[in-house]
């Protein structure tokens, strides 16, 4: 971590939001990050936020609730995806200034389902679960990768997956056993509630009103998301799919992580004032 960029810790409705802030230079757009399933906030303190932060771009990453150290751990099953829009749009109006939105996986997916009712300047949807929902990615995971479903089940209900399993879910690339001990120790339960909607409840309805740019990327081992559903999602909302080759889901935190910034910027450059 950059200890130019410390990272800040606040508390809004209730979410834990950590913020890691540019000199006195920064762009006048910050960025809003959200997690995907099983994580929180903390996925992108090591990476993304302090290499943005040198880059002049005010960051923000929010813990959805039940996750981290939000409110609402103990009924995690129980909170849906309109609630994780709700807290993405409580940090927003709490930044004053609309945030461009950059989403992981299912927060690819909530950043979808905000951007129904909320505008952005700008999004970015990295490896996120398709608009058609996540049926197509469980059938896939199910027909090629049945052991893997069954250790990534075991954090659902409450237990710890394997190291390998880590490895297999997340990393394309070489990685240290301490990023993999890092990750499974932060694991947690997802909602079943979320899940549910992300397969068939409360699926994005497209197309938006008043569509933001979007920059759809995904990565070419990813075996949570392959390629072909972020192909799918970029079909859906009339835009390119950017792969990056040779990584995995965790993009965050794959060895080539940086040329994942360095897209990124290039992009949100070219499109936010």
């Amino acid at each position: 971590m950059d200890k130019r960029f410390p990272i800040q810790s606040h508390t809004v409705a209730g979410c834990e939001v950590l913020a890691c802030l540019p000199g006195r230079d920064g762009h006048e757009t910050p960025l809003l990050f959200v997690h995907g399933s099983f994580v929180g906030a903390w996925m992108w303190t090591s990476t993304f936020m302090p290499w943005f932060a040198a880059a002049g771009y005010p960051c923000y990453a929010v813990s959805l609730r039940g996750h981290g150290a939000s409110i609402e751990r103990e009924r995690i099953d129980w909170l849906s995806i309109a609630d994780y829009v709700e807290d993405v749009a409580a940090v927003a109006t709490w930044l004053e200034t609309p945030p461009a939105l950059i989403g992981h996986s299912m927060g690819g997916f909530v950043v979808q389902k905000y951007l129904e009712r909320c505008p952005a300047p700008a999004a970015v949807l990295l490896c996120a679960v398709p608009p058609q929902g996540l049926a197509a990615t469980q059938f896939h995971m199910l027909l090629q990768k049945p052991g893997l479903m069954l250790e990534l089940n075991k954090v659902m209900n409450g237990g710890m997956a394997s190291l390998e399993a880590v490895r297999e879910a997340l990393f394309a690339q070489p990685v240290s056993d301490a990023l993999l001990e890092e990750f499974r120790a932060h694991m947690q339960v997802e909602s079943q509630r979320a899940i549910w909607d992300m397969t068939v409840f409360n699926l994005p309805l497209l197309p938006f009103k008043e569509r933001p740019p979007l920059f759809i990327a995904g990565a070419e081992h990813d075996v949570m998301v392959p390629p072909f559903l972020v192909q799918a999602t970029a079909h859906s909302y009339g835009t390119p799919a950017h792969i990056f080759e040779g990584m995995g889901h965790a993009l965050t935190h794959e060895q080539n992580w940086t040329h994942v910034t360095e897209t990124l910027k290039q992009w949100l450059d070219s499109q936010l004032p």
